[in-house]
């Protein structure tokens, strides 16, 4: 059994930082880009994800209960800037950002810990020899 992903049950960069990009990621530039109806322009070339250019951000394509269980919608087309942002330690390295989104909504800092896998049963179960079984003619 393995750890869950500590991002899926925070969310809280989603709910604190402006998700800003190349207007050319979304669909209006190519197919597989973030849908353009869940963005919204910010100068002529930079749009944002919806919800996250306010004062109480919330981005859009984020479901479920910050800090609870959340997943983003958008995942596999998500934008360079939310693919860029690592969470503390993901990558092994800390990341204040991350530990300040986190604060905000009343998380603590991940630690390397939250990421390594646990093993409840390192020994393989023993494997039960077999009886041939009769031949019926």
């Amino acid at each position: 059994m393995s750890t869950p992903n500590p991002c899926l049950s925070c969310g809280a960069c989603c709910a604190f930082f402006r998700a800003s990009f190349y207007w050319a990621e979304t669909t209006e530039g190519k197919a597989d880009g973030v849908p353009v109806e869940m963005t919204e322009q910010v100068t002529p070339h930079m749009v944002a994800m919806k919800g996250t250019n306010q004062k109480s951000p919330r981005c859009i394509a984020l479901t479920g209960e910050i800090g609870r269980s959340v997943a983003c919608s958008i995942h596999t087309v998500r934008s360079s800037v939310c693919r860029a942002f690592p969470a503390s330690y993901s990558d092994g390295e800390h990341n204040v950002d991350c530990d300040r989104a986190r604060a905000r909504v009343g998380l603590v800092p991940l630690t390397l810990a939250d990421w390594l896998t646990v093993v409840e049963n390192p020994d393989p179960p023993p494997v039960e020899p077999t009886t041939p079984r009769p031949r019926v003619a």
